[in-house]
């Protein structure tokens, strides 16, 4: 007997006409694939300029740098630092190796210029007081990435002198140098991190399907789609340019989000066969129902990624664009493709099984340890509850006392190239790398502004907050000054921030603020990662409001339910504040560094709580969508409410289970990286994943439904004109040719 009518919301629309037109499907998303990234390579992909990323006063300041014909807001100044704790700059074998630095950088001077040496008077303060260290400067001539492309000759000479003289630390760091040497390390790591996840994805779905083929097909369509993204960012940066990370952040939720659409609908395609039905009824019910799910949760996840749109940072914006157009070809392909592949596979699919994984399973669909586990919890919903909130909110309490920070040297292992040099730079001349850059609008040769220089200079020395020695340059039109104050501390601690709050609020308006007619603004490391901070903390009540709010009212309709809308909105906010809670723990108080191999740095990355929101928001909707249309599913077929939810819990536990296994083992290989803020973005959203797949949705959501019963169907009557979507797939099976086991 077959269904008594077919379904017919879009999902089960598109799935019809896929299997029916399987070559052109299937050659159509190959074509789209193969144009998209030809396209993107060829046209190449225009990245953010680092250098004008600043917001607030520190852009302002690099506005007004930039007008006036300064290089990048500041000079692109190289340090080689010349140390021997023994000797001093005063030893006849100390002076010879500052000149044989000078003598091997000079042939290069069309490279640089303002070559400056310590053995010179004027620059006796790139010298240490103790005489044991000694800094040899100079200036790349043109832009950050010209001068990357000119500054290897230069390093790979200096490493000469530092071979010929073992006795001295002889090593070079730098604005070029070392932004060079570690976004190549960066970029490597990133994509080591991509080539293990892939294998280690195929691992757990193999486990999952007990099938080579079927564990291939989600990953090889998500791989695809990635592959198509990073061609469409390419395109789409010519509009809007893309931070140089972009790639990475797809592949970490095109791999996410492309395994978990195609998991969710072959496993309910084999469900449906194992059941009973044949295959195009198959296909077609799990169209129609994992299908639909697919759509509505790539909706909410497209929805949470807009989040980062109202962030007001260039990189949050390119993340927002590229894991929506992500999310999007993810969620296409797994409606187009799929089930077109499925249809020409039939039962083929199960070919590369593996027999003794394939025993674990039920026929039925239904998890053997879930279903054990939702017995009890079914049986007692009101102290299940009260646990599980309970164990979620001891997770979140160290979220109370989160606290951002710019991790600096610090998240870098001492190993990566310059990091040494540069700690070095930093022990012997505290904020040399990484000074202040006073920008002044005005003129540079009035009695006036030379006067105010003097005071800044005597202010700045007798405040007792540490700032070093003052450098002032004035443009070829002496209208515009750039003055540089090193700072004390590392550039993005404490004592970094209070110098530059003392600067900004007290030292600069009461000497420089009284030049007539002259404006000042403050940029530099110090002052762009403040000005960021401010932003993030105005702007982060703007993103959680718009993904809460629009989640909110995209379930209220998919499922005509305020109870269940604003329970799925709780539920992932204790998801997310549970995350917070582990990566605080974690990295701000210390509790995992040993275990991970990182030095603690009093907080987390400033990026970090904004991007783990709307990725784990929009993640956790994923499962949650899914859950909840199985039981509305088991409802409408006139089920009780406590049946539905045995039902949708059961037969879909597993499943989120496992599409939870897979994420986690994709994010938790970040955590191997050494750079901490790459470890506290795999552990946190590692941790929240599977929080969200266990306690919440396997135990602390079955319990509320169990609580409320009816009432979780709850819609208030002046609401009633909203849409009704179809749930209800009738579950009368054809005769199946060949049995198949799930």
């Amino acid at each position: 007997m077959s269904v008594r009518r077919p379904p017919n919301n879009i999902a089960a629309r598109m799935g019809r006409w896929s299997a029916s037109h399987r070559k052109l499907a299937i050659f159509g998303w190959l074509a789209f694939v193969l144009s998209a990234i030809v396209v993107g390579t060829a046209v190449g992909q225009k990245t953010i300029d680092q250098q004008n990323n600043n917001v607030g006063q520190a852009n302002r300041a690099d506005h007004i740098l930039k007008q006036a014909g300064f290089t990048e807001s500041g000079p692109l100044t190289e340090f080689v630092v010349i140390q021997n704790h023994k000797l001093t700059v005063h030893d006849p074998a100390f002076q010879a190796a500052i000149r044989d630095v000078v003598s091997a950088v000079s042939p290069y001077k069309g490279q640089f210029h303002n070559l400056r040496s310590p053995l010179t008077r004027a620059n006796r303060d790139q010298v240490t007081h103790d005489g044991h260290t000694a800094l040899v400067e100079f200036d790349m001539n043109g832009t950050l990435k010209s001068a990357e492309n000119r500054i290897d000759p230069l390093t790979n000479t200096v490493a000469s002198v530092a071979k010929a003289n073992p006795k001295f630390y002889v090593g070079e760091a730098g604005a070029v140098s070392s932004d060079k040497a570690l976004n190549k390390m960066f970029n490597e790591q990133i994509g080591q991190a991509g080539t293990r996840s892939v294998p280690l994805t195929l691992l757990i779905l193999v486990l999952v399907f007990g099938s080579l083929l079927a564990a291939f097909v989600p990953l090889m369509l998500a791989l695809q789609s990635v592959v198509a993204t990073i061609g469409l960012v390419a395109i789409v940066s010519h509009l809007t340019p893309m931070d140089p990370s972009v790639g990475a952040v797809v592949t970490l939720v095109g791999l996410a989000v492309g395994v978990d659409y195609s998991l969710f609908y072959l496993r309910r395609e084999r469900e449906e066969r194992a059941a009973g039905r044949g295959e195009r009824a198959a296909l077609q019910a799990a169209a129609a129902t994992s299908g639909r799910s697919v759509l509505i949760s790539g909706a909410t996840v497209m929805i949470a990624m807009a989040g980062m749109l109202f962030s007001g940072d260039k990189t949050f914006e390119s993340f927002s664009i590229a894991t929506m157009i992500v999310v999007a070809v993810a969620m296409i392909g797994s409606l187009t493709v799929l089930p077109a592949i499925l249809s020409k596979l039939g039962d083929r699919v199960e070919k590369g099984r593996i027999p003794l994984i394939g025993r674990l399973r039920r026929q039925s669909g239904e998890s053997r340890v879930w279903s054990a586990i939702l017995t009890p919890v079914l049986r007692r919903p009101a102290v299940v509850a009260v646990l599980a909130a309970a164990l979620l909110g001891t997770l979140a309490i160290p979220t109370l006392r989160l606290h951002t920070a710019q991790s600096g040297l610090q998240s870098l292992p001492r190993s990566a190239p310059t990091v040494e040099t540069l700690d070095r730079i930093q022990a012997a001349f505290p904020g040399q790398s990484s000074p202040a850059l006073v920008a002044v609008k005005t003129d540079t040769n009035a009695p006036a502004f030379r006067s105010a220089v003097a005071n800044l200079e005597a202010r700045a020395a007798s405040s007792g907050v540490g700032y070093g020695p003052i450098h002032v340059d004035s443009n070829a039109a002496h209208d515009t000054a750039e003055i540089t104050i090193p700072f004390p501390g590392s550039g993005v601690d404490g004592k970094s921030t209070d110098a530059l709050l003392t600067l900004r609020n007290q030292l600069l308006p009461t000497t420089i603020g009284h030049v007539p007619g002259a404006t000042f603004a403050v940029t530099g490391e110090t002052a762009g990662s403040y000005d960021w901070n401010q932003m993030m903390k105005s702007s982060i009540p703007i993103v959680f409001g718009f993904v809460l709010t629009f989640a909110f009212g995209l379930l209220l309709v998919a499922f005509r339910s305020i109870v269940i809308a604003a329970k799925a909105v709780l539920l992932n906010l204790l998801s997310v504040a549970a995350g917070y809670g582990i990566v605080v723990a974690t990295f701000q108080w210390g509790w995992g560094q040993h275990l991970l191999g990182f030095k603690p740095y009093g907080g987390v990355g400033p990026w970090l709580p904004m991007f783990m929101f709307v990725l784990l928001f929009g993640l956790s909707m994923d499962y949650h969508v899914f859950i909840l249309s199985r039981i509305r599913e088991a409802y409408d077929r006139g089920m009780s409410t406590e049946d539905a939810v045995a039902h949708g819990i059961k037969t879909t536990a597993g499943t989120v289970t496992s599409a939870a296994i897979v994420m986690v083992g994709a994010f938790l290989v970040f955590a191997t990286l050494p750079i901490v803020e790459m470890k506290e973005m795999g552990v946190g959203l590692a941790a929240a994943v599977l929080i969200d797949a266990t306690i919440v949705r396997g135990v602390l959501l079955p319990a509320v439904m169990k609580l409320l019963g009816d009432r979780n169907w709850y819609l208030p009557n002046w609401l009633q004109w909203l849409p009704r979507f179809d749930h209800h797939v009738e579950r009368v099976p054809e005769p199946a040719r060949v049995p198949v086991a799930a």
